[in-house]
């Protein structure tokens, strides 16, 4: 059982407190067992559930998507081990009020007390402000507890990263949000139970789809349909009403931008249209911009697809003009055409490839002089000093190549960057390029 504990903050809720609370306020878990959706975090002999249960904590940083349960378990840490809580927000609060917690802390350390210093969206915090937690950290004045939406491998500073241990809350399930869905519905002291409301469990799953993973959300979107409900019951236009709104969780900043694009990305590179199009459909649900999806893509065109698929370049960019003539959402058909095309078209990096070695080549070898019958000779004293001297000019020479010219630098000569690969269109640029770099060295005797 949890130990008692006072606290700074009223963040609990309890069977008297108001009625004019939101659901989600009423309904906090007031224990670990009615957590829901963090088994793998909080299950049964779980080390960190052991750790609480034993009344051990430590700092840390708890990262994930909104209303899975950063603020309740924080809240929790406090009660299972007996200490004090404190609530900041870095939307909220600045380092005056970081420095005043801290202070408050201090002196419950000297009283003997412990605090545990919950920080809400921490990443939003500066260096100076993050910086300011380290000492009382490390002299165990405070168990941190920073909750973030955000990586915070990206976003928080080094030092305290090293003296937090992170873990990592999951979106909730829809069944485990149908689970407190039907738990608000029964509680007469704190949830709708004394409402006698009448809900179909097709409904409860309407909401907790809706919800996205967010507890909060869904109880406040049941609270919602509560004070619809025409005779206690939450029927079809009700709930029409209230999930009339289903944007699904997407930051055009944050972590899950970055992880969509990506999983884009290696879908059309792994040619899985079907996975290709479902990304798209969904970074453009969340309110992506679709100028943004179509350079992506255009990138996507010339790095994955290349000479294997010529066409793809030229399609990328007439589905952007396409995208930019029509807008939202006529255009973007065309651009879950060219998801598709791009996912289903032969691939080559070849030229990516022979790019990023031409470019490596150029930092590693320096400032390699140009071949002097390559160079320009427009004066007298140029052609003097033999510039373009021996230079071939190939459209004179039989079948249109001067087969032994060198063309790169002496060190670099023979050199090769581009590679193409057996698929598409590079098959046949493959084979007419070993026959000519084989023709190349045998002209240069070096066959």
């Amino acid at each position: 059982m949890p130990h008692k504990t006072s606290f700074s903050s009223e963040l609990f809720a309890t069977p008297e407190a108001s009625r004019s609370q939101p659901l989600a306020a009423r309904m906090r878990p007031a224990s670990l067992d009615e957590m829901v959706g963090q088994d793998r975090l909080l299950g049964e002999g779980r080390p960190l559930r052991r750790a609480l249960e034993a009344g051990h904590v430590h700092s840390m940083l708890l990262w994930g998507p909104p209303g899975c349960g950063k603020t309740t378990l924080a809240l929790l840490i406090a009660r299972y081990v007996d200490a004090d809580f404190c609530a900041i927000s870095a939307v909220l609060s600045g380092l005056s009020d970081v420095r005043k917690a801290l202070s408050e802390a201090e002196t419950r350390s000297i009283r003997g007390r412990r605090t545990v210093l919950f920080v809400d969206e921490v990443h939003r915090f500066n260096k100076a402000q993050q910086d300011a937690f380290l000492p009382h950290i490390e002299r165990g004045v405070i168990v941190f507890v920073g909750a973030t939406t955000e990586n915070p491998s990206f976003e928080l500073n080094t030092a305290l990263l090293s003296r937090c241990c992170v873990h990592l809350l999951e979106a909730v399930s829809v069944a485990d949000i149908v689970l407190m869905l039907r738990r608000a519905l029964s509680d007469k002291e704190r949830g709708l139970g004394d409402r006698g409301l009448q809900i179909a469990d097709d409904a409860l799953q309407s909401i907790a789809h809706a919800a996205d993973g967010d507890v909060r959300r869904a109880l406040s979107l049941i609270d919602i349909a509560a004070e619809m409900a025409v005779n206690r019951c939450i029927d079809a236009p009700v709930l029409a009403q209230v999930l009339a709104d289903r944007s699904r969780r997407f930051d055009k900043k944050g972590e899950q931008f970055y992880d969509q694009i990506s999983a884009l990305h290696k879908s059309v590179r792994s040619s899985d249209p079907d996975a290709a199009v479902y990304w798209l459909a969904r970074m453009m649900d969340g309110g992506c911009d679709g100028a943004y999806l179509c350079r992506r893509m255009t990138r996507m065109a010339v790095e994955d697809v290349g000479l294997a698929e010529p066409r793809a370049w030229r399609m990328a960019l007439d589905a952007w003009d396409t995208y930019e003539h029509l807008g939202s959402p006529e255009g973007e058909l065309a651009l879950a055409q060219l998801a598709i095309w791009l996912a289903v078209a032969p691939k080559s990096n070849a030229v990516y490839t022979a790019w990023n070695q031409a470019c490596d080549a150029v930092r590693n070898m320096g400032s390699l002089e140009v071949p002097i019958h390559l160079r320009n000779a427009p004066t007298r004293l140029l052609k003097e000093l033999g510039y373009g001297k021996d230079y071939q000019y190939d459209h004179d020479c039989k079948e249109g190549i001067a087969l032994d010219q060198q063309c790169l630098p002496g060190p670099l000569e023979d050199r090769v960057f581009y590679a193409p690969v057996e698929r598409g269109m590079e098959l046949k640029l493959r084979e007419k390029l070993n026959v000519l770099r084989a023709r190349r060295r045998q002209a240069r005797g070096k066959s």
